[in-house]
Protein backbone atom coordinates (compact mmCIF):
# COMPACT_ATOMS: atom_id res chain seq x y z
CA UNK A 1 0.00 0.00 0.00
CA UNK A 2 2.49 2.65 -1.14
CA UNK A 3 -0.08 5.45 -0.94
CA UNK A 4 -0.94 4.72 2.70
CA UNK A 5 0.30 7.29 5.22
CA UNK A 6 3.41 5.93 6.93
CA UNK A 7 4.61 8.87 8.99
CA UNK A 8 3.06 11.96 10.57
CA UNK A 9 4.76 14.80 12.44
CA UNK A 10 2.81 17.96 13.28
CA UNK A 11 1.50 19.21 9.90
CA UNK A 12 3.80 17.00 7.81
CA UNK A 13 3.14 13.51 6.53
CA UNK A 14 4.75 11.00 4.17
CA UNK A 15 3.27 8.01 2.40
CA UNK A 16 5.11 4.71 2.44
CA UNK A 17 6.30 5.42 -1.11
CA UNK A 18 7.59 8.90 -0.20
CA UNK A 19 9.30 7.64 2.94
CA UNK A 20 10.94 4.79 1.05
CA UNK A 21 12.09 7.11 -1.75
CA UNK A 22 13.73 9.58 0.64
CA UNK A 23 15.37 6.80 2.64
CA UNK A 24 16.69 5.26 -0.59
CA UNK A 25 18.21 8.57 -1.68
CA UNK A 26 19.98 8.92 1.65
CA UNK A 27 21.09 5.27 1.53
CA UNK A 28 22.69 5.75 -1.88
CA UNK A 29 24.50 8.85 -0.63
CA UNK A 30 25.72 6.97 2.45
CA UNK A 31 26.97 4.09 0.27
CA UNK A 32 29.20 6.58 -1.56
CA UNK A 33 30.70 7.45 1.83
CA UNK A 34 31.53 3.79 2.48
CA UNK A 35 28.51 2.80 4.57
CA UNK A 36 27.66 -0.89 4.29
CA UNK A 37 27.18 -3.94 6.52
CA UNK A 38 28.56 -3.52 10.06
CA UNK A 39 29.49 0.14 9.42
CA UNK A 40 28.18 2.36 12.22
CA UNK A 41 26.58 5.72 11.50
CA UNK A 42 25.90 8.19 14.29
CA UNK A 43 22.65 10.12 14.09
CA UNK A 44 21.99 13.26 16.14
CA UNK A 45 18.68 14.69 14.95
CA UNK A 46 15.66 16.12 16.76
CA UNK A 47 12.37 14.21 16.61
CA UNK A 48 11.17 14.89 13.07
CA UNK A 49 10.37 13.37 9.70
CA UNK A 50 14.11 13.65 8.99
CA UNK A 51 14.93 11.50 12.03
CA UNK A 52 12.98 8.54 10.65
CA UNK A 53 14.32 9.09 7.12
CA UNK A 54 17.82 9.10 8.63
CA UNK A 55 17.33 5.84 10.54
CA UNK A 56 15.84 4.06 7.53
CA UNK A 57 18.46 5.46 5.17
CA UNK A 58 21.23 4.04 7.34
CA UNK A 59 19.55 0.63 7.43
CA UNK A 60 18.86 0.63 3.69
CA UNK A 61 22.55 1.34 3.04
CA UNK A 62 23.32 -1.77 5.08
CA UNK A 63 24.76 0.17 8.01
CA UNK A 64 23.82 0.26 11.68
CA UNK A 65 22.75 3.42 13.46
CA UNK A 66 24.03 4.85 16.73
CA UNK A 67 21.32 7.16 18.13
CA UNK A 68 22.72 10.28 19.79
CA UNK A 69 20.09 12.23 21.72
CA UNK A 70 20.71 15.94 21.06
CA UNK A 71 19.49 16.78 24.58
CA UNK A 72 22.38 14.84 26.14
CA UNK A 73 25.39 16.77 27.48
CA UNK A 74 27.98 17.48 24.77
CA UNK A 75 30.59 15.42 26.60
CA UNK A 76 28.38 12.32 26.56
CA UNK A 77 27.58 12.74 22.86
CA UNK A 78 31.25 13.11 22.01
CA UNK A 79 32.13 10.08 24.13
CA UNK A 80 29.54 7.87 22.43
CA UNK A 81 30.61 8.92 18.95
CA UNK A 82 34.27 8.38 19.74
CA UNK A 83 33.68 5.09 21.56
CA UNK A 84 31.55 3.70 18.73
CA UNK A 85 34.12 4.64 16.12
CA UNK A 86 31.34 5.63 13.70
CA UNK A 87 33.03 7.01 10.56
CA UNK A 88 29.89 8.86 9.40
CA UNK A 89 27.55 11.15 11.33
CA UNK A 90 24.11 12.43 10.35
CA UNK A 91 23.03 15.65 12.07
CA UNK A 92 20.94 18.75 11.76
CA UNK A 93 23.03 21.88 11.31
CA UNK A 94 22.08 23.14 14.78
CA UNK A 95 24.28 20.42 16.32
CA UNK A 96 27.32 20.90 14.10
CA UNK A 97 29.35 22.65 16.82
CA UNK A 98 28.99 19.67 19.16
CA UNK A 99 31.08 17.49 16.84
CA UNK A 100 33.62 19.92 15.38
CA UNK A 101 36.55 17.99 16.87
CA UNK A 102 35.51 14.59 15.52
CA UNK A 103 36.88 13.08 12.33
CA UNK A 104 33.58 11.53 11.16
CA UNK A 105 32.20 12.55 7.77
CA UNK A 106 29.22 14.75 8.59
CA UNK A 107 25.94 14.92 6.67
CA UNK A 108 23.56 17.70 7.67
CA UNK A 109 20.04 16.68 6.66
CA UNK A 110 18.77 20.24 6.55
CA UNK A 111 21.64 21.82 4.60
CA UNK A 112 22.92 18.89 2.50
CA UNK A 113 19.58 17.50 1.32
CA UNK A 114 19.81 19.34 -2.00
CA UNK A 115 22.81 17.13 -2.78
CA UNK A 116 21.36 13.99 -1.21
CA UNK A 117 18.09 14.56 -3.08
CA UNK A 118 19.86 14.14 -6.44
CA UNK A 119 20.35 10.43 -5.74
CA UNK A 120 18.07 7.82 -7.28
CA UNK A 121 14.89 6.93 -5.39
CA UNK A 122 15.14 3.27 -6.45
CA UNK A 123 15.75 0.56 -3.85
CA UNK A 124 19.25 -0.78 -3.25
CA UNK A 125 20.15 -4.45 -3.28
CA UNK A 126 19.99 -5.89 0.24
CA UNK A 127 23.44 -6.70 1.62
CA UNK A 128 22.54 -7.45 5.21
CA UNK A 129 21.50 -10.69 6.90
CA UNK A 130 19.45 -11.39 10.00
CA UNK A 131 22.67 -11.46 12.01
CA UNK A 132 23.89 -8.08 10.72
CA UNK A 133 23.91 -5.13 13.09
CA UNK A 134 20.82 -2.92 13.02
CA UNK A 135 21.89 -0.47 15.71
CA UNK A 136 24.13 0.13 18.71
CA UNK A 137 22.43 1.77 21.67
CA UNK A 138 24.26 3.07 24.73
CA UNK A 139 23.41 2.23 28.33
CA UNK A 140 22.74 4.98 30.84
CA UNK A 141 26.19 4.64 32.35
CA UNK A 142 24.72 4.61 35.87
CA UNK A 143 27.31 2.04 37.02
CA UNK A 144 30.23 3.63 35.17
CA UNK A 145 30.88 4.73 31.61
CA UNK A 146 28.08 4.13 29.09
CA UNK A 147 28.51 0.95 27.06
CA UNK A 148 27.29 0.27 23.55
CA UNK A 149 24.90 -2.68 23.16
CA UNK A 150 24.81 -4.22 19.67
CA UNK A 151 21.37 -5.25 18.33
CA UNK A 152 20.88 -7.39 15.21
CA UNK A 153 18.13 -7.30 12.59
CA UNK A 154 16.94 -10.67 13.90
CA UNK A 155 16.37 -9.15 17.34
CA UNK A 156 14.37 -6.24 15.90
CA UNK A 157 12.20 -8.59 13.83
CA UNK A 158 11.65 -10.85 16.85
CA UNK A 159 10.46 -7.85 18.85
CA UNK A 160 7.79 -6.66 16.43
CA UNK A 161 6.86 -9.40 13.94
CA UNK A 162 4.45 -12.30 14.57
CA UNK A 163 4.44 -11.74 18.31
CA UNK A 164 2.14 -13.34 20.85
CA UNK A 165 1.69 -10.17 22.91
CA UNK A 166 0.52 -7.55 20.38
CA UNK A 167 -0.88 -7.58 16.87
CA UNK A 168 -0.09 -4.51 14.77
CA UNK A 169 -1.77 -4.14 11.38
CA UNK A 170 -2.26 -1.38 8.75
CA UNK A 171 -5.29 0.32 10.39
CA UNK A 172 -3.30 0.91 13.59
CA UNK A 173 -1.80 4.26 14.57
CA UNK A 174 1.32 4.01 16.73
CA UNK A 175 2.60 6.93 18.81
CA UNK A 176 6.36 7.47 18.68
CA UNK A 177 6.84 8.99 22.10
CA UNK A 178 10.06 7.38 23.36
CA UNK A 179 13.51 8.88 23.12
CA UNK A 180 15.23 7.38 20.07
CA UNK A 181 18.19 6.52 22.32
CA UNK A 182 15.91 4.22 24.32
CA UNK A 183 14.98 0.70 23.15
CA UNK A 184 11.24 1.40 23.42
CA UNK A 185 11.61 3.58 20.31
CA UNK A 186 12.59 0.45 18.37
CA UNK A 187 9.23 -1.10 19.13
CA UNK A 188 7.36 2.07 18.20
CA UNK A 189 9.18 2.80 14.92
CA UNK A 190 9.80 -0.72 13.63
CA UNK A 191 6.56 -2.03 15.10
CA UNK A 192 4.61 0.48 13.04
CA UNK A 193 6.58 0.52 9.79
CA UNK A 194 7.29 -3.22 9.51
CA UNK A 195 3.58 -3.94 9.94
CA UNK A 196 2.16 -1.28 7.63
CA UNK A 197 0.74 0.90 10.39
CA UNK A 198 0.89 4.68 10.71
CA UNK A 199 3.63 6.18 12.90
CA UNK A 200 2.83 9.49 14.57
CA UNK A 201 5.76 11.36 16.14
CA UNK A 202 4.71 12.99 19.41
Amino acid sequence: TPQAIALVFEDQQLTYRELNNRASQLARYLKKLGVGPEVLVGICVERSIEMVVGLLGILKAGGAYVPLDPTYPKERLRFMLQDSGAPVLIIQQAFFDVFTHHTAKIISLDTDWETVGRESESNLAVETSSESLAYVIYTSGSTGEPKGVAVSHRAVNRLVMNTDYVQVSPPEVIAQASNVSFDAATFEISGALLNGARLVLI
